[in-house]
């Protein structure tokens, strides 16, 4: 079921400092994009949170301004596309905090070309980051953790071409159906791309929290659409 999310929707509940305390939360992508804004939200919420991402310093800066705002967060560098790379990031994260609660997995790369001039590999690209690792990473946690849940960051609506149509649908497909898995997915839909300013991405950061939230644990198979207001054309500029 497709579901919509107003925009200045608030996340009920238990002050927002103490709403995922105890909680250890897996990001990916989490050094740039949606994966920051998230990121920050969770740790802002009492999360421990774990940044998952292929470039060591960008996600090594991310962590400490996390720590440096009164967050927990550690990171760990992996290639969530290949599914060792993945499984051996869960073994470290169990590891160094014995448990995880939750993950949650950027599959929003956009493709840098058209649909009639996409090249074979960029396609494969796009499958191995969006599709492929939300296939393997779902299939590791119900081998491992069946009680860990998913939330998944979905190829943008704004986005337009053939490509994304079985992206976009093979995803909603995996989440609309892991409950014959009893396992616990939910599918987002930004409106856009990141804006990289938390102010206006903040609408996805708190749909991420509402199905985070613990006494939310029975929401699955969810396809949320959310809205997200739009990038000023021209930014203001502030002395």
């Amino acid at each position: 079921m497709t579901q919509y999310l107003a925009p200045t929707a608030p996340v009920a509940g238990p002050a927002l400092s103490d709403l995922l305390g105890g909680q250890v939360i897996a990001v990916t992508g989490a050094d740039q994009g949606y994966g920051r804004t998230v990121s920050a939200a969770l740790a802002h919420a009492g999360a421990s949170v774990v940044l998952i991402g292929d470039n060591s310093e960008t996600l090594a800066v991310a962590a400490s301004q996390l720590e440096h705002a009164g967050g927990h967060a550690i990171p760990i560098k992996a290639d969530v596309g290949v599914p060792l790379d993945w499984l051996s990031a869960q073994t470290r994260i169990l590891d160094i905090f014995g448990e995880l609660h939750g993950i949650v997995h950027l599959a929003d790369k956009r493709a840098h070309s058209e649909f009639t001039a996409l090249s074979e590999n960029e396609w494969m690209d796009l499958f191995n980051c969006n599709v492929k690792s939300s296939v393997a990473i779902t299939q590791i946690l119900r081998r491992r953790l069946p009680e860990t849940w998913l939330t998944i960051i979905g190829p943008h609506l704004d986005e337009r071409g053939l490509h994304v149509a079985p992206q976009r649908g093979a995803i909603r497909g995996l989440v609309e159906q892991a409950y014959t898995e009893d396992l616990r997915l939910n599918l987002l839909l930004p409106g856009r791309a990141s804006s990289s300013e938390d102010k206006l991405d903040r609408p996805l950061a708190s749909a991420v929290l509402a199905l985070a939230a613990p006494g939310l644990g029975h929401l699955r198979g969810n396809v949320v659409e959310v809205p997200l207001p739009p990038v000023p054309k021209v930014r203001a500029e502030y002395r």
